[in-house]
């Protein structure tokens, strides 16, 4: 062999060694690389929880939603917002059902009135699913626990209210987001009895809005023809007050005809502003949420929680508008 073939045998075997070793190495590594493990990139959670709101798009519910947040990021709790986007009684029982199936920690909603409501939350329970009720209660149902607000007396704040800003003397119109939920029946019972032994109050007209923009200024409007002696409405949702005060305005007796309403939307302060809403009832809905989490809670772990909590409720007028927080609608 010559002196040239040796010295190229030598380099080639060389090279040949040089790359085993380097592909060795390198293969090593990568059998040996520790890749993330999939559990830890999942957060663990101690609870897993479904509020189930009336209707997704609605200022009101996402505040409660909000509330619900921010208590289940304090406690390690995963809650899902679930529900209609728009208010719809089938929708709603099919989302406690599948929340049900999914077996859940536990399932916060708006009680309904309706007779379906009751037995499927005595179903759920029944599986040992904690239920509370939110904004809205089922009294008849085996729920576990109610937080929201006294709708009863909410509307007889609203009454006293009304008797006060008029000095007893007005022919009132009542329009109600339903005439079949508890939280509206509620509402109108409370503002009745809080007016029924002032001789100076009468109430003319009652009309339904199906918590409906176009169908709260089509009644307003009705009475408004209908009814030229009513001086003062009351609307039992935020919707309601606000197309009364629209309808109002188009008649330009904003001066003449008092106008209590429900909730805190932008479009109800604006009309407090502008003095044709005179007065509204606040309602809590954060602290509705955040309560709701916690008491879920305490349940599970067997601690005693109440089965009723009301949570605040007021009257604003113009000069109580800066502590006032947009409590968004129902």
């Amino acid at each position: 062999m010559s002196k040239l073939s040796i010295v190229a045998y030598t380099v080639g075997s060389l090279f040949f060694l040089v790359s085993c070793s380097f592909s060795i190495f390198y293969g090593y590594k990568v059998v040996t690389h520790h890749l993330p493990k999939e559990d830890s990139a999942v957060k663990k959670y101690n609870y897993h929880f479904v509020l189930v709101a009336e209707e997704l798009d609605n200022e009101y519910w996402r505040l409660v939603d909000e509330g619900a947040r921010a208590a289940a990021k304090k406690y390690d709790v995963l809650l899902e917002y679930a529900g209609p986007k728009q208010a719809n009684l089938e929708d709603h029982l099919k989302t406690i059902e599948m929340s049900a199936a999914a077996k859940v920690d536990g399932i916060m909603t708006q009680g309904l009135s309706d007779d379906q409501f009751s037995p499927l939350i005595n179903k759920v329970v029944a599986k040992g699913i904690p239920v509370i009720t939110v904004d809205t209660d089922a009294a008849n149902s085996r729920r576990q626990a109610y937080i929201g607000t006294d709708n009863y007396y909410s509307g007889f704040l609203a009454g006293k209210a009304l008797i006060k800003d008029t000095k007893g003397k007005a022919n009132v119109a009542i329009i109600t987001g339903s005439f079949t939920k508890n939280h509206q029946i509620q509402r109108v019972r409370g503002f009745k009895d809080a007016v029924q032994f002032e001789k100076g109050i009468h109430i003319i007209a009652l009309e339904e809005s199906e918590i409906s923009r176009v169908i709260a200024a089509e009644k307003a409007n009705q009475i408004m023809q209908e009814h030229p002696e009513v001086n003062a409405f009351f609307g039992t949702s935020a919707l309601d007050g606000i197309e009364i005060a629209h309808v109002v305005e188009k008649y330009k007796k904003q001066n003449q005809i008092y106008i209590i309403g429900f909730d805190t939307l932008p479009e109800t302060i604006k009309y407090i502003r502008q003095g044709t809403i005179k007065a509204t009832v606040v309602q809590e809905p954060y602290e509705m949420g955040y309560g709701a989490v916690e008491m879920m809670i305490n349940i599970i772990e067997g601690k005693r929680v109440d089965p009723i909590v009301h949570t605040n409720t007021r009257i604003a007028r113009l000069e109580d508008l800066p502590a006032v927080g947009m409590g968004g609608r129902k």
